[in-house]
């Protein structure tokens, strides 16, 4: 709900208040999400947004420290919540540096192929809700009808739609079922054709185009100044990509272009959006056609459980090594180590301290919606009325489960 509140004397001359403190949200529909904006107004002309954050009330970087290192992936899931299998990469990726591990080759095809739809998924999200903020409801109905299929996939593979905690600490949780590889090209197939549809409908669309088009202007070196990254980072002019700068996992072996732009506006960060759908496509079929056969958990009993169940039944030592897994968990090395993945929303980082025990010691998260909200804030420009709030909010996409940790 919208609430405004007069805080300056009214004018006795013209009975008109000079200034205005306008409070956006939480709640409302156009700030995705638990997020208030304290707008100082004068008139329809913002003249300062301050984001409150916190109204999650979430704690989740304390509550990783009373949870062992199996049992996180779950709390994970609901940082960015339209993207878990990007979340789950870079906490596995965080425990297995410490641990001096690596994943499978066709776990981490996996993964990878995983993280893709997840981006698809959350990209979706925005190219829909950015035209139905500023005017356009039509684009959400066909992009949600869209999603559908990405969450069908994610039902097939990992068994829920949503919260997947699909990730292991050296793996991942269940090979992909059988036929998966044709209903996965199958979506690709389609979704190619519907990535144009969007673009047919919204960039001819002179309304969609007034509302987005230099509008929240970010040069590329505010964009750095403010820490953004992800495709806020790229809108700038920023050519920086972790998975081809710093790659991980198999990144290295695909294929893919980095989407830039150069005027940083709301409309380059959606259509930014809309072009990384199509790489992500080009990874996901790279990833089909290359994945090879072979385990999809490290063979390690004092750190997954084996992937042969019948084990279980035979195997004393099988037996004794699940139970102590199951009881104390994976016991990690004293140390510390730093994972930055590529996630939808941009650098998705976990900095985690082990004491040498079976929980961490503390699990630090560079969440990139936290820090892309600073954008809102005095520094950016082109922000005048506040109609252009709703636009710029919408064009950096923030999900507040990441903001709240």
């Amino acid at each position: 709900m919208t609430e405004a509140t007069v805080i300056s004397e009214v004018s006795t001359d013209t009975g008109l208040s000079r200034e205005v403190l306008l409070n956006l949200g939480p709640q409302h529909p156009s700030t995705h999400g638990v997020l208030r904006l304290l707008l100082q107004m004068d008139g329809e002309i913002v003249e300062r947004i301050e984001p409150h954050i916190g109204l999650l009330h979430r704690g989740t970087e304390k509550l990783f420290e009373s949870f062992t290192y199996t049992q996180i992936f779950p709390l994970t899931d609901r940082l960015d919540y339209l993207c878990p299998p990007a979340n789950n990469l870079g906490y596995a990726l965080a425990v297995e540096g410490l641990l001096g591990i690596k994943a499978p080759e066709r776990a981490q095809y996996i993964r990878v192929m995983m993280a893709e739809l997840s981006r698809i998924s959350g990209h979706l999200l925005i190219t829909g809700a950015l035209p139905m903020d500023v005017g356009a409801m039509t684009s959400l109905l066909y992009t949600m009808r869209d999603r559908e299929m990405v969450m069908d996939l994610m039902e097939m593979i990992t068994g829920v739609r949503m919260h997947t905690s699909f990730c292991r600490v050296g793996g991942v949780r269940e090979d992909l079922p059988e036929g998966a590889e044709a209903r996965i090209l199958e979506f690709c197939d389609i979704f190619t054709a519907r990535i144009s549809d969007y673009e047919t409908l919204l960039e001819n669309n002179r309304i969609f185009l007034a509302r987005v088009e230099n509008i929240g202007n970010i040069t590329g070196e505010d964009a750095i100044a403010l820490g953004l990254s992800g495709p806020n980072l790229r809108a700038s002019g920023v050519d920086w990509d972790i998975r081809r700068d710093e790659p991980y996992e198999i990144y290295g072996q695909v294929e893919f272009d980095v989407i830039t732009r150069k005027d940083g506006d709301c409309y380059d960060r959606w259509k930014c959006r809309v072009d990384e759908m199509r790489e992500s496509l080009k990874i996901i079929r790279q990833c089909i056609g290359q994945m090879p056969k072979g385990d999809i958990l490290i063979d390690d009993p004092k750190i997954a459980f084996p992937v042969d169940k019948d084990l279980l039944a035979h195997s004393m030592e099988t037996h004794i090594h699940h139970f102590k897994l199951s009881a104390d968990g994976i016991q990690v090395p004293a140390g510390e180590f730093y994972a930055a993945t590529e996630a939808p929303k941009g650098e998705l980082g976990y900095y985690l301290i082990s004491d040498g025990g079976e929980k961490p010691f503390r699990l630090k998260v560079r969440a990139p919606s936290f820090v892309n909200l600073q954008a809102l804030c005095e520094r950016t420009t082109n922000i005048k009325y506040l109609a252009d709030v709703i636009a710029m909010l919408g064009s950096l996409d923030p999900v507040m489960g990441e903001v709240d940790k």
